[in-house]
């Protein structure tokens, strides 16, 4: 027998995105897979949605059934198991109540969601109804939300915009029912991007970098999260694991800023990152 012979005594950090699908590869769990391959953690998905899309928008989106959703997630928790999770585009209510069963379920620890609910192009990805789901029955359960201005708009109502405005919003998130929340205001003016830190224990911290100048921002979100995600499975704190994301990310969009990806009809909107600037090998750990 096969293991009577070798010794099998490590296994991957193990990392599961829950999230659509990007046909232009920029966004979504192409985005993912791309990160978790750079930061050298093992990466599965469970679809979510089918899109049509591209650098230039969001042209149609196919929801996955529930319950086909629900055997992916048993398929990869039953067999495979997960270190840490992220969470992107969850396209209706059913869906959202089949992750919050399988984070209970499978008791996932590490769960980093990044609300999806307006695409890079400014297009609205769910319903109204979808979003007070995810308020109600995720929100409490991860821990950490990443939300962009657009979508702190759409859960507040408002939309930050400066420091002050961007630490109210994280509080505010946190009273809903989040643990840990990062705000991140890349939409904001001027020459730093800064987002804002709130942990579980209430303390905050706020992030400024330098703006990178660049038109390929699509699947900045999605690739922040993802890298977050694929930190903490590799053991790293969660304040440090942000850190190391936006490290990641920047990294990321000044590599891949001079680099044309679309517009073969003559406009260019949005390209995607460059994540495999720097790949790292793929960690193990003991079993």
């Amino acid at each position: 027998m096969l293991s009577e012979t070798f010794a099998m005594t490590h296994t991957y950090p193990r990392v599961l995105s829950i999230a659509g699908s990007d046909s232009g590869g920029g966004a979504g769990v192409q985005a993912d897979l791309k990160t978790f391959c750079a930061i050298g953690v093992y990466g599965m998905t469970a679809l979510t949605a089918l899109t049509a899309q591209n650098t230039q928008g969001v042209q149609a989106i196919h929801a996955i059934p529930s319950a086909f959703l629900k055997a992916q997630l048993e398929s990869i928790g039953d067999d495979i198991g997960v270190d840490a999770v992220k969470i992107g585009m969850l396209h209706t209510p059913q869906m959202v109540e089949v992750v919050a069963w399988a984070i209970d379920h499978f008791q996932w620890q590490k769960v980093i969601l990044d609300p999806v609910m307006v695409a890079t192009s400014g297009d609205r990805l769910i319903n109204e109804e979808t979003s007070d789901t995810i308020i109600k029955d995720l929100f409490p359960r991860v821990s950490l939300i990443t939300p962009n201005l657009d979508e702190a708009a759409v859960l507040l109502g408002m939309s930050p915009r400066d420091e002050e405005a961007l630490i109210k919003a994280a509080w505010q998130l946190q009273a809903m029912g989040a643990k840990g929340v990062l705000v991140k205001g890349g939409h904001l003016e001027g020459p730093e991007v800064m987002d804002v830190y709130l942990s579980a224990e209430k303390e905050v911290q706020v992030f400024k970098s330098p703006r990178i100048q660049s038109l390929n921002v699509h699947g900045t979100g999605c690739t922040l999260s993802s890298a977050i995600a694929a930190f903490v499975a590799k053991g790293v704190s969660l304040e440090h694991a942000i850190e190391k994301g936006k490290a990641f990310i920047a990294q990321a969009i000044e590599h891949g800023k001079d680099v044309k990806t679309g517009g073969l009809g003559g406009t260019y909107a949005h390209g995607p990152l460059n994540h495999g600037f720097a790949p790292m090998k793929m960690d193990k750990k003991a079993n």
